[in-house]
């Protein structure tokens, strides 16, 4: 067992940076609270959550235009365009909407993967590595990505090796098993 009596609560307008480790459980927190593992016990959650993995999840054949497209469908959201250009032009990849992603270098890819943060509008974001492969200006883009869902009241959780410059507090896991 991972974790035992662990409680955790976010609040409207803060950014909690999880800190650990290799191995301490951030990316199965992260994972289990966005439904995407089995646990005992449960997940209190009063609005939609969007979740980033540390990996991108995009289809490498087809450009960003059309995984955000996809992302919009399955998520229940009209598809339109207009959000979606605007989102990528404020990740700074306005002009390779129509590339396929693998032509994409690692960075612009994270950069396509965070803009279903932007046209996702979930009020609750738990993000797994954000950073990862982003330059100087990305590791900027995101922070002020945080910092403007903090202002329009959202919270996030944020597992990361690096620091999360904007965070409101800080969680630390120890990788420590409980036993079972």
């Amino acid at each position: 067992m991972l974790f035992a009596d662990l409680s955790l609560r976010l609040e409207a307008g803060e950014c909690v940076e999880l800190r650990g480790p290799n191995g301490s459980g951030k990316t199965t927190l992260i994972r289990t609270l966005a439904g995407l593992l089995p646990m005992h016990g449960q997940v209190l959650a009063s609005s939609v959550i969007a979740y980033l993995g540390h990996t991108n999840g995009l289809a490498g054949p087809l450009s960003p235009l059309e995984n955000l497209r996809w992302y919009l469908g399955i998520s229940g959201h009209a598809v339109n365009d207009e959000p979606i250009h605007a989102a990528l032009r404020r990740l700074q990849i306005g002009g390779l909407f129509r590339q396929s992603i693998e032509r994409l270098s690692a960075g612009q890819q994270r950069r396509v993967a965070l803009a279903r943060l932007l046209i996702g509008a979930a009020p609750v974001w738990l993000l797994d590595e954000p950073y990862t492969a982003l330059d100087a200006s990305g590791i900027v883009c995101v922070d002020g990505l945080l910092r403007e869902h903090m202002l329009a009241g959202g919270c996030a959780l944020v597992a990361s090796h690096s620091p999360v410059t904007v965070a409101t507090r800080m969680v630390e896991l120890t990788g420590e098993r409980v036993p079972a």
